[in-house]
């Protein structure tokens, strides 16, 4: 399945279930009346204004708001539909949706202080938008539109996936194979959960086609969760690996990683972003006993 309708045209899953193509997809719910539910709405002001004219296009009428988690490129257009639509809703998990709210948030985690200059971009830095709780977790409605929340915890400190019938959008706890290659070291707030978020999708039976928050749809739920599991293991070896090579700080273990994996970082955001990752994975072989942390020289050292 390929999004080669017009960049500009919600594309067609199911009955009443459709998706906009892009960088980050939105994924489109109706509610059988002419409104919708939308699930995420892009990085900026220029994916929601292409968001806003497909569902013109198409007769639909946003009544809600769902933002799977809250990274700036999946809630970064609420701000400018919110301007259109001000008594719209904005739905979030626990604790995603508190960034959003307040998306200052999201730099000073990645940062650990208030941030410089360049690490308030429109990749790390959205428009504040008032969201609220989502439904916990099963079958629900948001925006009039009925959906299932999936607890799929990992890429982000929580997160869900939309399943509706047949069509599961798995949001950012899968990626499209396009998306894996152009970014090896896959962002994660717990690789742990990131892993077994994955591998819980590849259980759910009756999906006929999944959407990734990046990439095209597929038919092959197995495949795609094999593609990510077989990635985010490749970076927690990559990790250990670069540990055994020497005692190191989480900075010299990211260079070592990067070296590895072929990754080339020229921006702070990139920095920061990639040596999260790196942190992650850290734990993970911390909690698994495979690496020890201890403080030498005033330095926090990781060590196999």
């Amino acid at each position: 399945m390929s999004a080669s309708a017009s960049p500009s045209a919600l594309i067609p899953l199911a009955p009443g279930v459709f998706y906009l193509a892009g960088a980050v997809n939105s994924f489109v719910v109706g509610d059988g009346r002419g409104g919708a539910l939308l699930v995420d709405t892009g990085l900026d002001e220029a994916h929601a204004r292409r968001l806003l004219r497909a569902l013109d296009a198409a007769g639909l009428t946003p009544t809600g708001i769902l933002n799977t988690h809250s990274h700036a490129d999946h809630h970064g257009g609420n701000a400018s539909i919110l301007k259109k639509f001000p008594e719209l809703k904005v739905f979030a998990p626990p604790l995603e949706d508190a960034v959003i709210t307040h998306p200052i948030l999201e730099p000073i985690t990645l940062f650990g202080a208030r941030p410089p200059r360049e690490l308030q971009t429109r990749f790390l830095l959205a428009p504040p938008s008032p969201a609220r709780l989502a439904p916990e977790p099963g079958l629900c409605r948001i925006g009039g539109a009925t959906v299932e929340l999936i607890e799929v915890a990992g890429h982000a400190s929580m997160m869900y996936a939309v399943r509706v019938g047949d069509v599961l959008y798995a949001a950012d706890a899968l990626f499209g194979p396009e998306a894996l290659e152009k970014h090896p070291l896959t962002f994660c707030a717990d690789s742990r959960l990131q892993k077994e978020a994955a591998a819980h999708l590849g259980t759910l039976e009756g999906v006929r086609v999944t959407l990734p928050g990046h990439g095209e749809p597929t038919d092959d739920l197995a495949g795609l969760v094999a593609a990510n599991l077989a990635v985010y293991e490749r970076t927690t070896q990559a990790v250990l690996t670069a540990v055994q090579v020497g005692a190191a700080t989480v900075d010299e273990l990211l260079s070592r990683v990067c070296a590895a994996l072929g990754v080339t970082m020229t921006t702070p955001g990139a920095v920061v972003l990639n040596r999260a990752v790196v942190s992650a994975h850290l734990t993970e072989l911390l909690e698994a006993g495979r690496v020890e942390m201890t403080v030498q020289d005033n330095r926090l050292i990781f060590g196999a």
